[in-house]
């Protein structure tokens, strides 16, 4: 395999790590309302006979900065949405008037801010243990490809150099998403 292909290979993996972190971090609760944390949870509606997103159900909308509201597009499935989210155990109790659901974010104590920026971090930490197994992985093709004489030393020497240069930036921008992030919920 080219040396070209393996970089783009490694970048393409490192981008995809980069990314899980982004979208678990949207499900992570701040201290702002955001339809993020609810938009995936599953819903078990028994008149459709299957299990869907609750962003296929319902208009999900923040009215205020502290409320998430639930708009059903079929009215008729508002118990198994209201079912569905005490199940989904985001720490919120949902509020029903048979139209609309309402999710009353509570302010996060100081206690519950460390715990989720311990969260958060953790969840850092795996995606830079990921990028650092794609780094290696790409070093052992590397290898392979110099071994069988696929491509000289010198282009695997770069290639290695290349690949570390990737490895830091997709760290570096893990430390930048993972900071916004703690930012975020820390904000009073």
């Amino acid at each position: 395999m080219p040396l070209d292909d393996i970089e783009l290979e490694t970048e393409e993996r490192m981008e995809k790590a980069l990314d899980v972190l982004r979208h678990e971090l949207r499900m992570v609760r701040t201290g702002r309302a955001t339809t993020a944390l609810v938009e995936h949870v599953k819903v078990e509606v028994a008149s459709y006979g299957s299990v869907m997103d609750l962003r296929q159900l319902a208009a999900l909308s923040t009215p205020e900065g502290n409320m998430i509201m639930i708009k059903p597009f079929d009215p008729t499935t508002i118990k198994d949405i209201h079912k569905a989210l005490e199940k989904a155990n985001i720490g919120i109790t949902p509020m029903s008037d048979g139209k609309v659901i309402r999710l009353p974010i509570p302010p996060l104590s100081g206690e519950r801010r460390e715990q989720l920026a311990g969260q958060v971090k953790q969840m850092a930490e795996q995606q830079r243990i990921a990028i650092r197994n794609i780094r290696r992985d790409a070093n052992k093709h590397l290898d392979a490809e110099e071994n069988d004489s696929v491509i000289t030393e010198d282009d695997a020497k770069q290639g290695k150099e290349d690949i570390q240069e990737l490895t830091d930036k997709y760290v570096r921008l893990i430390d930048e998403t993972l900071a916004h992030k703690i930012k975020e919920i820390q904000q009073v």
